[in-house]
Order: C-alpha cells, then sequence, then structure tokens
C-alpha cells in the first residue's frame, strides 16, 4: 500500500505515461491559519483526475479549473487569502495565505524524474529536489544523511521528500482493527502482524493487510529504519516481547505496548532479562497512547494514534533543525 507524497508520485506517473500534461501544485508559504503544512501537493492531469490536497477542500476546485483553462507551461506562483475577497470566496482559515508553485510536467521531460523520486522513496532513502520559478526541476540527491525540510527564496524551492512511515502492528483484534482505521487515515501504512494461527484465520478485515510471520523477522527485514512504528498489541509476552526485543535494537521512530502501569513494568523487567539496556528501554511507550484515560478499543486505538501523529511531528521537526 502507497500513501501521502509516494500516491500522488505514482498518480503523475501514471498520467505522464497516459501522455498527459500535468500540473504539481506545491504549498511553498504559508501566513497565518493554514489546513495543510508547507510542501504539501496537488497534482492534476489534463483530462482533470487529481490527487493530494493542498488546503482540505477550499482551494482545490478553483485550481482544478484554473489548470484546465490555463495550463502554464513554465513554473509559476499562485497566491490564496490575499484580500478579503480571497477568504471569503475560498473560506480560508480567519487570516490565512497560502502561496503555491504550480509546475508543469511534461511526459517526455518529466518522467525520468517522477521515477527518481518514486524509486528513492520505495528504497527508504530521502531525496531532495529543487523547482525553479520560471524554470525547470531536478533531482538534487538521494540519501539517508539529507536533512527532512522546504525552503523557498521565492526564486527557488527546495523540497525533502522523506520515506512514509511504515506501522507494524502485532497482535490482531478490535484495538488493531481501530488503530490500523485511524492511522490509514492518517497517511501511516499500516501492517497486522500475526503469527497465531487462531487469530490470523478469524480476522475479517481484508483491506488490512496481514503477515503470518513472527514480529522479530518483519522488523529485521522490513521495520527497522527510522520511519517505522511498532506497536505490541497482542497482550501475549510470546510474540509482544519477540517484536519489541528487536525494535527496541532498531532506529524505529516509535515503538509502544499496550497494557496497564503493573504489566508495563512487568515487561520491563522481562525486557531487561533478556539483555536490553536501560536506555533501550527507557525508548519504550508502555502504557501506550495519550492519557486521556481511554476504555474502549476505539478510545485506546485514537490516543494511540494521537501519540503517533505527534511522534511524526517531532520526527520530521528534529530532522529539519539538524
Amino acid at each position: 500500500m502507497i500513501s501521502g507524497q509516494a500516491s500522488v508520485l505514482e498518480s503523475v506517473r501514471r498520467w505522464l505515461e497516459d501522455g498527459e500534461r500535468v500540473w504539481l501544485c506545491t504549498i511553498v508559504e504559508t501566513w497565518g491559519s493554514s489546513p495543510r503544512p508547507v510542501g504539501s501537493w496537488l497534482a492534476v492531469s489534463e483530462s482533470g483526475r487529481w490527487s493530494g490536497s493542498v488546503s482540505g477542500g477550499c482551494l482545490e476546485e478553483d485550481l482544478l479549473q484554473r489548470t484546465a483553462a490555463e495550463g502554464p507551461v513554465e513554473s509559476t506562483l499562485i497566491d490564496y487569502g490575499i484580500t478579503d475577497g480571497d477568504r471569503d470566496r475560498f473560506q480560508l482559515p480567519c487570516g490565512g495565505r497560502i502561496r503555491l508553485l504550480v509546475e508543469p510536467l511534461v511526459p517526455s521531460g518529466s518522467l525520468a524524474h517522477i521515477d527518481g523520486l518514486l524509486r528513492a522513496l520505495i528504497d527508504r532513502q530521502p531525496a531532495v529536489r529543487d523547482v525553479l520559478v520560471g524554470g525547470g526541476m531536478r533531482l538534487v540527491g538521494v540519501g539517508s544523511d539529507i536533512r527532512n525540510g522546504v525552503s523557498f527564496d521565492g526564486h527557488t524551492l527546495v523540497h525533502t521528500l522523506q520515506p512514509e512511515c511504515r506501522l507494524l502492528l502485532i497482535g490482531a483484534g478490535e484495538v488493531a482493527r481501530h488503530v490500523a482505521e485511524f492511522a490509514s487515515a492518517a497517511e501511516f501504512t499500516v501492517t497486522l502482524c500475526e503469527p497465531r494461527d487462531t487469530y490470523a484465520d478469524g480476522w475479517q478485515y481484508p483491506h488490512i493487510p496481514l503477515s503470518r510471520r513472527l514480529p522479530d523477522d518483519l522488523i529485521a527485514e522490513d521495520y527497522g529504519d527510522q520511519w517505522c512504528g511498532v506497536l505490541a498489541l497482542a497482550h501475549d509476552p510470546r510474540i509482544d516481547d519477540m517484536g519489541l526485543l528487536a525494535a527496541l535494537q532498531s532506529p524505529a521512530f516509535y515503538i509502544g505496548a499496550m497494557g496497564s502501569r503493573k504489566t508495563s513494568e512487568a515487561r520491563r523487567s522481562r525486557l531487561a532479562n533478556l539483555g536490553l539496556d536501560k536506555v533501550a528501554i527507557d525508548r519504550l511507550r508502555a502504557p501506550i497512547g495519550v492519557n486521556i484515560p481511554s476504555k474502549t478499543p476505539a478510545e485506546i486505538a485514537i490516543s494511540i494514534v494521537a501519540d503517533l501523529i505527534a511522534a511524526r511531528h517531532h520526527l520530521r521537526a528534529a530532522q529539519a533543525s539538524l
């Protein structure tokens, strides 16, 4: 499953392969309240297909009509929310203002660039591109040492793309189902790990990917980088601890386990007996989630996903300030 920026790029590549022109709209600056952050994308094809969002709905219709009618042939800036009329017409948040860079993409000259960006994200590597106002774009670099961020000096956009944040949920159940639904809506890519046949056989949600492999094997192969989160939700130390032991020795940005404070302390003692040091164990978020306090599976899931969103924000902010 592909989400976020990679999903927009997949759409752009498909339209270019179909021979269509595409306009990629990027938020380069915001002032006041803004429904979407700098770096957000909306891609529009010449046939009217679109992917992504730059405003949550209040600007998209105008951008679709504008690109269809005008179809800029070079990268150009568009401002929304400058006047009171703008704010009334487009229902921008009070005082909000957004500047977009709209860049044309054509099959003959843009497909290799889009392929390079997609290849980097699929390989779990950040990539940085720059775009000149009135000019073209280029892929500047790919690699794990590239810091996050978006910069715009009025003439050049430098945009770093990060791999999507993946989540591995250990243990099928109602909490895992709700976490998967809410986290997917928040643009995390989610997989459920359930090696126990009884639980895996009874899983009734085929739209949520399920793996029957052991969690430590999955973490070692696919969930061991800094853009991954591991959530132990099984209430079964046989598989929860196996996954946590592997995750706490990785750079995963979020590692959490469900359970009471008493259960969590017992889990920490077991992990210490398995050889983990205090520094590693202190990375464990247990009890998992924001303390709201929650009781039902849906409430517990909301508290977990809220904490995940905050952790993802801190991850990106920390990388931007390196």
